[in-house]
Formats: structure tokens, sequence, C-alpha cells
């Protein structure tokens, strides 16, 4: 009877043993097929092909999981040629969009191909930019999916441990029946006895210790990781500005406002005179019963503006107290020109940007849908790494990058070379 309990035990920690080394090794090579499949549709697929959305081609994510991998396999690598074989799938695919033919990919080998559809089908990997609004992104969180992971293997291994003790009990109750050993019933003792009893097994008291402590361990992780993050935070500003009006149904370009972000380190804030660029005229009196807009009325308020006489009084203004949404530690250093000037094409490509959509929605986030500004990326060191690790710069033609080689050329020649001609005298390198 003791014999027959042991080897159950020794098999179950066996069996369970090569499970999770499965689970893990076929977790790790999926991880890394994405990975490198990743890599390979940033360099190869970007300039036509989005995950979840049309550009020229057609989302893929829609797309690739009604096909077959065989098919995929042979598209992939040469297009062309398989419509040309006359393959009726082929022909179909072909014209999904007829206006862009798919190229062929032939130095692609299967397993990259394979790579890139399993980068296809994870999807990229969460970041606080793709959450939106109050949530954040996962490249700067605990996935949440593995907290739900951690949950159900406890649970699991919780309800295989009862199953394997029921079904040795009834192993040795067999075993005692055939021996002629007389089984005295146990009485069905209340709940509360059968979970003292259950805590005076030494084993349960340390599986039960050892899950505590992972969900605490986790959950005290998780609030010192996002710590300071403040993504999706959307104070109240003493002015209702509307960016989805603005942006969205107007159309303003972001740079008539914030004009600095394009040419200096800052953003900047518009004054309210460029806010009075239009709203000298247009008071939205339809919508409020042929009375000036109250959100309007604060600007006029600030200036000291009289809409009937069309007069200002300098002794009435007053500022306009913003509350400030993004904030960066006084330490970090950030230019916006850089980025939204030189690096323009190359953040394009990376976040997908469509041609229509300001550089500014890498960051900031579909600032034309909101109707109150609030962060939309996490903004933490860890994120801003990421993206300069995965951005590949575009140098052709850029007026930056033409200054730096010519500055390297002048080192060659031994030739005076100067600050200013890497940019020392612009306003941003000194001023804030």
């Amino acid at each position: 009877m003791r014999n027959i309990s042991l080897i159950i035990r020794r098999v179950w920690k066996s069996a369970f043993m090569f499970t999770a080394l499965s689970v893990l090794i076929v977790s790790g090579t999926k991880a890394q097929d994405a990975a490198a499949g990743r890599a390979i549709f940033k360099d190869k697929c970007t300039s036509c092909h989005a995950l979840d959305r049309n550009l020229i081609g057609p989302a893929l994510q829609t797309v690739v999981p009604t096909k077959s991998e065989a098919f995929l396999l042979k598209w992939i690598n040469n297009a062309p040629a398989f419509i040309a074989s006359g393959d009726k799938e082929a022909v179909e695919a072909s014209k999904i969009n007829p206006n862009a033919d798919m190229p062929a990919f032939s130095s692609l080998t299967p397993e990259q191909i394979k790579g890139i559809l399993a980068y296809v089908k994870v999807g990229e990997p969460k970041k606080a930019a793709d959450a939106g609004g109050a949530g954040a992104g996962a490249s700067d969180e605990v996935s949440s999916f593995s907290i739900a992971g951690v949950i159900a293997v406890i649970l699991i291994s919780i309800a295989v441990l009862v199953i394997l003790g029921r079904a040795i009990k009834m192993l040795e109750r067999l075993i005692l029946q055939k021996q002629g050993v007389e089984i005295i019933e146990e009485e069905n003792g209340s709940m509360l006895a059968g979970i003292n009893q259950l805590f005076k097994n030494k084993k349960f008291v340390f599986f039960f210790v050892l899950c505590l402590a992972t969900a605490l361990g986790s959950w005290g992780w998780m609030g010192m990781w996002n710590t300071g993050v403040h993504t999706g935070y959307q104070p109240t500003q003493p002015i209702k500005f509307s960016h989805e009006l603005h942006a969205g149904t107007n159309q303003i370009d972001c740079q008539y406002c914030h004009a600095g972000a394009f040419e200096s380190k800052n953003a900047t804030i518009p004054s309210l005179n460029v806010c009075m660029n239009c709203h000298k005229m247009v008071q939205a009196r339809d919508s409020h019963d042929g009375n000036i807009s109250p959100e309007i009325q604060k600007i006029y308020n600030a200036l000291g503006y009289d809409a009937d006489k069309m007069t200002y009084d300098k002794s009435k203004e007053k500022p306009v107290e913003w509350v400030r949404v993004h904030n960066l530690p006084d330490f970090a250093y950030f230019n916006h020109s850089q980025h939204v000037v030189v690096a323009e094409k190359a953040i394009r490509k990376e976040k997908g940007l469509k041609p229509n959509e300001p550089v500014c929605f890498a960051c900031h986030g579909p600032v034309n849908t909101m109707a109150e500004i609030y962060q939309y990326s996490p903004l933490t060191m860890k994120w801003c790494i990421n993206c300069h690790k995965d951005t590949k710069l575009e140098v052709k033609d850029n007026a930056f990058y033409t200054k730096i080689i010519a500055a390297h050329e002048k080192i060659k020649r031994g030739e005076k070379l100067t600050p200013a001609a890497l940019g020392g005298i612009e306003c941003g390198k000194c001023h804030y």
C-alpha cells in the first residue's frame, strides 16, 4: 500500500516537471520566433502593412488567420510567381488591393517567414501608448496576463493535489478491502473541522504560505513598478479646451498653437492672443441662446476684452492658470524640435502613423479624439529607451545628419570645427 502511494507521488512529480518544462520550452521558442519576426517585420513590411489597420496593404491580423501557413509561406516568398501560377486562392488574394502589388521576398527563409507570422499572431508587445486613456502600458507594468497565469497555475496545482489525494485514498481502501481489513468509515465533520484538519498538514501549510508570499510579492512589485507613472493623468483645466473639436473636427494643425515644438525644446502653451485669432469672431452664440460661450467668455475675461465694444482693458488682464499634464523630472532633457523635425520620418515609420496624422501622436496619442487632454504615454525612462532602441534612423536627405556628416569630413581633413557647426548656438541648447 505504501509502495503504491510512493509510486504515484513519484510519477506525479515527474509528470508535473515534464509538463512545466515542455510549456516553458514551447513558450520560449514561440517568444523567440515572434521577437525575430518582429525585427524582420519592422525592416521589410511596415512600409505597406500594419497589424491592426489597413495601409497600402490590408491589416495583417485580420487577413493572416484566414490563410493556411503553407499558402502564406508561398505568398510572402514570391507572391508574383504564385499568382502567375494560376493558383485560385493567390489570384483572389491579389484582388484585395489591386492598386498595389505584393513584392517577392525570396531572401527570407521559411523559418524567418514563420517568425513574422508568429509576431503577427501575438501582436506588438503592449505599451502604454497602446493602452489609451487611463490604462497604463504593459511595457512599464507587470503584465496582468502573467499575474492571471500565476493564479491559474496555483488553482490548478491545488485541484491536482486534491484529486491525487483522493485517488491515493481510494487505492489504499481497495487494497485494504482485498486484504480483508475492516474499514471504519469516517464521519463527515463540519467544514470548519475539515479546514482545521487541512492546516495540520505541513505540506499544505507550506504550499499555502508560498502562494500567499507570491501573491503579496506580485502585488507589491506592481505597486512599486507604477510609482511615479502618471499615464491617464487628466487634471481639470480652468478653461475646457477641447482638442477633439479644434484638432479633430476643425482639423487645426498642432503647430498653429504649439509652434515651439518645431523650433525649440518646449512645445509652449499658446498665448490667449492665438485663441483670439479665431475667437474674436467665433463666439458660439448659436448654441448658447444668443450668449457668448462661457468658455470663450473666460478667454475674454483673462484678456480684459469687451466683446461688444471690441476693446481691451489692460487693468483687467489676468493669467490663465493652466495645469501641466506632461511633466518630466527636472534632470531629464527632452527636445521637441529634435524629435518632431529631425526624427519625424523615423518616428512616423516606427509608430505606423498615417500621412495625415501629426508626428505628435507618437507620444501624445490621438489628441484629435480627446475632449480633455490627458497623459497618453507613460514617459518613463524605459519607455524612452525602448523607442530609441527600436526606431531606425532615416538619415537620407536629412539636413541634421548631413550637417553631422559634413562635420566628420572636416575632422578627417583636420579643419577647424566649432560647436556652432553642430547646432551649438540653437536657443534650445541653453534656454529652457
